[in-house]
């Protein structure tokens, strides 16, 4: 049986004697026991609330529940809808590419890069291409001068495994 951490522990399953009580937009209660606390509470129609259980002694706050977490809630919805994504399309190259197929698929990373994607170029090496991994190089660096106008090398190639790679963001 697990236990929830996010649990919030409130109104009658409070089970310490006494506690330091805080009111919602008021002054502090100071160290009060527990059933005053909550005579407290249910006068002013609200929750309480367990903040702080380990401390000595426990701290508890008089509060609406129900508006506090949909408060929070409606916080993490605004912060994931600020979130900026970022997008990596992947362009996949040969070492035995042909000129008019690179310019293609440059005209793509062209367009890519305007739209303000980050773009990663890769050359795959096949079979006894993998004894000269410096053609894959070499395919990357005759990429690179038709992007560079709009953008940015973040990562110069590298070899990683059985790919050459290079990481192009838009500029700024």
């Amino acid at each position: 049986m697990s236990k929830n951490k996010d649990r919030v522990i409130m109104n009658d399953d409070i089970r310490v004697t006494e506690l330091r009580c805080n009111v919602d937009g008021a002054e502090p209660l100071g160290i009060v026991s527990t059933d005053d606390a909550m005579t407290k509470a249910n006068e002013l129609g609200l929750d309480l609330v367990l903040i702080a259980p380990n401390a000595k002694p426990p701290v508890a706050k008089i509060m609406d529940y129900g508006k506090y977490r949909y408060q929070e809630e409606k916080k993490l919805k605004e912060q994931r809808k600020n979130q900026v994504k970022i997008v990596v399309k992947e362009i996949k190259l040969s070492v035995k590419i042909a000129e008019n197929d690179m310019n293609f698929k440059v005209k793509h990373a062209r367009e890519f890069l305007e739209k303000g994607f980050h773009v990663k170029f890769r050359v795959f090496l096949r079979g006894r291409e993998m004894a000269t991994p410096q053609a894959g190089k070499d395919v990357l660096l005759r990429v690179w001068p038709m992007v560079e106008d709009i953008g940015v090398m973040e990562k110069p190639p590298k070899f990683e495994g059985r790919y050459y790679n290079m990481y192009v963001v838009p500029q700024k």
